[in-house]
């Protein structure tokens, strides 16, 4: 298959807490939609694959990589949309929530996403550097900096002290920091503690399986979002969540999700839950942010933070727990 249509998951990090060491490097956590990206410069075609690992280069028509690339690449980053120099998530999701292509058109001159580049994986004349330490391939990407401008940037990076920049990150106002070991190769699909994840609350992906049925203001959306997570052989009921929403996510969801609808409990065990219940069939992901989890492995004081378009039901695994 020709490097260009590869299918390719994205490497993938594990939590963790602020930290120093000397064999890691700590860059800003992105809060966008992870993509890699495949460039035919001589061609002049672009391919955006999210994590999913579907094609959603239309939904972004205004990336000029061409403006700067003059080999072909294969590269790794994070779709954002910035407001005052920061990502806003809420901003990205118009983007993501908008199939017609002349509102696409118009939202890309309206709320222009930017890609963050923070990794490369294939290079035209050298190939695959994915074996290499993550430094080296830190260092090819330097060698593409003074021609990146617009809508694409680079990620920047420090060295070890990862304590300190994740208080000036959560100052700033970004939601966290990435530290990944320098000598660490990049592996596809795979998570360890080669990419560590910081954030400044608890927050999980979890599959949507179900809601309650709304009452009172809510009575024609709904009321709360039943939660689970998949243990490798079903899914785990952890509870619901039922704040967070604003009005437009309310109706959208309502109205998406109507296609999902199912008679069918998703769960090995139907939990009691005393009003109405409608199921749905798994296709929906979120990230709840919560205080912590019970002793039964339920979440408390959670809070609906976004959807997570890039992501399936079956990757929000029981170990996001633990």
């Amino acid at each position: 298959m020709n490097w260009f249509d590869l299918t390719i998951k994205p490497m993938l990090a594990v939590k963790g807490r602020p930290f120093d060491d000397k064999d890691y490097i700590f860059e800003i956590k992105w809060d966008g939609t992870r993509c890699i990206t495949f460039i035919d410069a001589k061609n002049k075609r672009l391919r955006l694959q999210n994590r999913r690992l579907l094609d959603i280069t239309y939904r972004y028509p205004e990336f000029d990589f061409y403006n700067f690339c003059n080999k072909n690449y294969i590269l790794d980053g994070e779709i954002v949309v910035l407001k005052k120099g920061r990502p806003d998530f809420k901003l990205l999701q118009q983007r993501e929530q908008v199939e017609n292509r002349m509102k696409i058109e118009i939202l890309s001159k309206k709320l222009p996403a930017t890609y963050i580049v923070f990794d490369i994986l294939w290079v035209e004349g050298v190939g695959w550097v994915t074996e290499k330490p993550l430094i080296e391939r830190k260092k090819l990407l330097e060698g593409l900096v003074k021609d990146i401008g617009g809508n694409i940037m680079v990620s920047k990076y420090v060295f070890e002290k990862g304590k300190l920049f994740f208080e000036k990150a959560i100052e700033l106002g970004f939601e966290g920091v990435i530290g990944k070991r320098k000598d660490s190769t990049y592996t596809p699909g795979k998570r360890s503690n080669y990419w560590v994840k910081i954030k400044k609350k608890n927050s999980i992906d979890a599959a949507i399986l179900g809601y309650m049925k709304g009452e009172g203001g809510r009575e024609e959306f709904f009321g709360s979002l039943i939660l689970g997570l998949y243990d490798g052989e079903q899914y785990v009921y952890i509870g619901r969540v039922g704040t967070g929403f604003d009005v437009k996510f309310l109706e959208w969801f309502t109205e998406v999700s109507d296609n999902y609808k199912t008679d069918n409990c998703p769960f090995e065990e139907t939990p009691t839950i005393k009003r109405e219940v409608q199921w749905l069939k798994p296709y929906f992901v979120c990230e709840v942010e919560f205080m912590e989890v019970s002793s039964d492995k339920k979440l408390r004081a959670p809070v609906f933070k976004r959807m997570r378009f890039d992501k399936k039901p079956e990757e929000c695994l029981m170990e996001q727990l633990k």
